[in-house]
């Protein structure tokens, strides 16, 4: 491990301090460690639309919008090789939250997402990538047993 040394304004240094704090981490250099794997991770998922990786992809939908839960079923159902599992929640009585965890290629992933967060009445979308080293149907030399 090396140590060096950075210079940062104030505002963003505070902010680190509250992610610090809030998450329990025991010094700022743990904390931004894991901040910069994280953006090594989604990077590293964005190189090549034809990297295996596994995601999920979370957003909040109004049910109420015309044909929207048939036209987001549609969509799931055309993609079913992606998906591994979904989590429906009802927030409220105008909203769902659904959490889809998916499995495929990047480019095929980012798609899916796009097929769905575009979709009129859905008003948050968030898709995280985790890329994987063997792919998502090699789960390696180790079992389940």
């Amino acid at each position: 491990m090396q140590r060096i040394t950075i210079t940062i304004d104030d505002d963003l240094l505070e902010t680190i301090d509250k992610i610090s704090e809030q998450r329990g981490y025991a010094s700022r250099s743990e904390t931004l460690r894991d901040l910069v794997r994280d953006a090594v991770t989604r990077e590293q998922a964005a190189v090549s639309s034809e990297t295996k990786c596994y995601a999920t992809l979370t957003y909040v939908y109004e049910h109420e919008t015309r044909d929207l839960s048939r036209r987001l079923t549609t969509t799931q159902h055309y993609h079913h090789d992606l998906s591994v599992s979904t989590l429906h929640v009802h927030v409220d009585g105008r909203d769902c939250l659904e959490v889809s965890v998916l499995k495929g290629t990047v480019g095929e992933i980012k798609s899916f997402a796009d097929s769905v967060v575009t979709q009129r009445g859905v008003r948050f979308g968030n898709l995280h990538l985790i890329p994987s080293e063997h792919g998502p149907h090699d789960h390696g030399p180790h079992s389940h047993d």
